[in-house]
Formats: C-alpha cells, structure tokens, sequence
C-alpha cells in the first residue's frame, strides 16, 4: 500500500512540475521546438518515468532533476538571446530547400531529405505541385514554409470573376533517378514517351533526373540533378 501511495505522490508532484516548467519556459519553447529540445524532453520524461519507480529516488530527487533540466532551457534561451551567434549552433538554421523554383539537392542531402518527403511536407501547405514554388525554407523545427511563384498566387479565378477550370492533380514520373513506373502507366503512358519527353530537353538518361512531374495539359517538367 505505501509502494502505490509513493507512487502516486511522486507521479502528482512530476505532473505539477512540469506543467510549472512550461509555464516558465513559455509556449514558443515548445511550439517551436527544435532536435536538441525533442531529445532532452525525451530524456527528461525517461527520468521522471523511472523516477517513479524507484524506491530509493524521491520527490526531492524528481524535482532535482526537472529543476535542472529548466534551468539549462532557460539558460541555453537567454544564451541565444544575447550572443546572436550561438543561434545557428544551439537552435539549428533554416536551409533554402527550393531556390528560384530549383530543387537545392545539396540541401536536401543535408537535411536528410529526399524528394517524396519534400512532397508530403508541400502538400501539408496546400502545395501539390513543385511547380508552383518559387522558394521553399525548411525550418529548424521540421516544418516548412514556401513562397509561391507569382503567377500561382492570389488573385484567384474567383476573385477574377472566370469561369473554374478542370484541376489536374500533378503526377510525380522521376523521383530521385528512379521511374515511378506506377504512376507512369496510370497516366497512360509508356518508357518511349518518357525517353522521348526527355530528350527534348536534352536529357539522354532518367537516371539523371531528380524530379520530374506530369499535369495533363503540361510538357513534361524536369529538374536534373545539375
């Protein structure tokens, strides 16, 4: 009995304290949380976690452990506060991840990106074609924030008074040198279509594309690796 009276007063005092400590750290600490700050929550939700279950660790030991965790938050906070170039360091910095509406391969490499990935993360924005990008920003907490080319932003048709078009949904033919050979038979399409598509832009191997994308209506639109 006093093993789940224990328990359940360390469990009760961990949950105050760290509801306390995202009071003090504020809501952007976590809105807008970076990989350091994911694992060292991690690691601190182990503490607590195995804290609770160890008879020879305390409420005083829990609370040690949170305050400190808080501590080196709020310190590393106002450390990039003051000293601007720390922020790159301890926060991470935003990488151009599509420049002048050209996939940045090279940052994506970096970010341990690949292309269908860098699709998902467009779609979340209400972006389904790479087309359409004039820049796109990976941010330091995973997200990604994009520009539209002019001629894809707003006025839309409505605001025009135009009468709607058919929307294509674009198909994606080329992903990192590999055909997507699926998608390329439900356009109706065969090998000889896309060589010949390729050709006309000077592209002699699919191996050398890393990214092309198909809208009905469209030429084909390739990105090569260079």
């Amino acid at each position: 009995m006093m093993d789940y009276l224990r328990i359940f007063i360390e469990a009760s005092f961990g949950f105050a304290a760290l509801f306390l400590l995202t009071k003090v750290l504020g809501k952007s600490q976590f809105n807008q949380i970076t990989p350091f700050d994911f694992i060292s929550a991690i690691l601190l939700g182990e503490l607590v976690g195995n804290a609770l279950y160890d008879p020879d660790v305390g409420v005083l030991q829990i609370g040690f452990a949170i305050l400190t965790w808080g501590v080196l938050m709020y310190v590393t906070e106002l450390i990039t506060q003051k000293l601007k170039g720390t922020r790159g360091f301890l926060e991470g910095q935003p990488s151009i991840v599509i420049h002048k509406g050209k996939i940045a391969y090279d940052e994506l490499k970096q970010n341990k990106l690949d292309i269908n990935q860098l699709q998902h993360l467009l779609r979340a924005k209400d972006v389904f074609s790479i087309q359409e990008v004039e820049y796109a920003v990976m941010e330091t907490d995973g997200s990604i924030s994009v520009l539209k080319k002019s001629m894809d932003q707003n006025p839309t048709r409505s605001d025009l008074n135009l009468a709607p078009q058919p929307t294509p949904l674009p198909m994606a033919f080329i992903s990192d040198g590999e055909v997507l050979w699926d998608n390329l038979k439900e356009a109706g399409f065969d090998k000889n279509w896309l060589l010949t598509q390729l050709q006309q832009q000077e592209i002699t191997d699919y191996t050398d594309v890393l990214f092309a994308e198909y809208k009905e209506g469209e030429d084909l639109y390739v990105l090569p690796y260079n």
